[in-house]
């Protein structure tokens, strides 16, 4: 239909629940936002970011991209991180990746997707830079799920590694940043244990991370 008209209804009894559950909900989302979350994660559909932490909306700021890229050239990614971190002062940024990534599947198929496969170009990086050690594993899904956990402590290198991050520590203000990823099978989150609050940890990550050889600017 033109007009889409089932998720106009779906909308409408969205938003009367959530009256009939709490009559200030809209009052107190139309006022300016305080969340003290960025989550930066996949587009993939099956991964909706509030609702996999149980928070409500205006709770967690979201960028999301294919495989949760942070790239130095992505002007959008940078602008919500500057954003998150300068002007609504989140305390945590999540990198948040899955099992099962779409993205990270395209970059071990060798086979030509289209414009992606230059957004994916830093994967693709980090898979040639650790070709040995994936080629190690028993099979291509144990591949898939090493390469995908390896993009996300990456991507939580090059946040760490902004100029955004270390701004904001040497100014001795309170922000972290996590590595975390998302099991489909599940619905439950990994931490990866690379969780970066300052420069010294940032430099500590970056030495013990695979290398994908880009950083964020």
């Amino acid at each position: 239909m033109r007009l889409l008209k089932s998720l106009f209804d779906n909308n409408r009894q969205w938003a009367e629940r959530s009256l009939a559950r709490d009559p200030e909900f809209f009052h107190r989302l139309s006022e300016q936002q305080a969340p003290e979350f960025l989550w930066i994660g996949c587009s993939d559909s099956r991964v909706p970011a509030n609702e996999i932490i149980g928070l409500q909306p205006g709770e967690v700021f979201v960028h999301r991209n294919v495989a949760n890229i942070v790239h130095p050239a992505d002007i959008n990614c940078l602008s919500v991180l500057q954003y998150a971190v300068d002007v609504l002062q989140v305390r945590h940024v999540m990198v948040v990746g899955h099992y099962g990534c779409g993205g990270v599947k395209a970059v071990l198929e060798d086979e030509p997707h289209g414009l992606i496969d230059h957004w994916l170009s830093p994967v693709r990086e980090l898979r040639r830079r650790n070709e040995a050690e994936l080629a190690r594993l028993p099979d291509l899904r144990a591949r898939w799920q090493r390469l995908c956990e390896w993009n996300v402590i990456a991507q939580t290198s090059a946040v760490a590694q902004s100029v955004i991050l270390r701004r904001a520590w040497a100014q001795f203000r309170p922000v972290a940043v996590h590595g975390w990823i998302y099991d489909l099978r599940d619905g439950r989150l990994r931490d990866l244990d690379v969780t970066v609050a300052s420069e010294k940890e940032a430099e500590e990550l970056r030495d013990r991370a695979p290398h994908a050889g880009v950083g964020a600017g």
